[in-house]
């Protein structure tokens, strides 16, 4: 499956710091591509990407990434006593972690979008 359109490219969120391998970043990326859409009403697609934007996704990704890394490590995962095992979580369950941590990320798009404009255009404008 390709990802395409990305808002944050692997390269640029490597580059801040982010240490996820490029699949598992896709998929938390076209999540939070997709809250920022909804937020915004698709003002960002086809558009050159701000930097806030940017900075706003990784943000997004890193609380996401964190509320894994604890439901992860909260005895939910698989233990094997003879050897070394890691269970990730399903896709479904990075959906229900974004949904549950919808305040936060209402609160992270709200810092980095909420004077960016396109087109001389708030992209959090609700208006007509």
């Amino acid at each position: 499956m390709e990802f395409n359109d990305k808002y944050l490219d692997y390269s640029d969120y490597t580059s801040l710091g982010g240490t996820l391998t490029e699949m598992p970043f896709n998929i938390l990326e076209f999540e939070a591509r997709k809250k920022i859409d909804g937020r915004t009403q698709e003002r960002l697609v086809g558009q050159e990407i701000p930097k806030e934007v940017k900075m706003c996704e990784f943000a997004i990704i890193e609380t996401a990434l964190d509320e894994i890394k604890r439901k992860q490590n909260s005895g939910a995962s698989s233990e094997s006593i003879d050897g070394y095992s890691i269970t990730y979580l399903s896709p479904s369950e990075v959906q229900q972690v974004m949904v549950s941590k919808a305040k936060q990320i209402e609160d992270i798009m709200q810092t980095y979008l909420l004077t960016t404009k396109v087109n001389d255009v708030p992209i959090m404008y609700r208006g007509l």
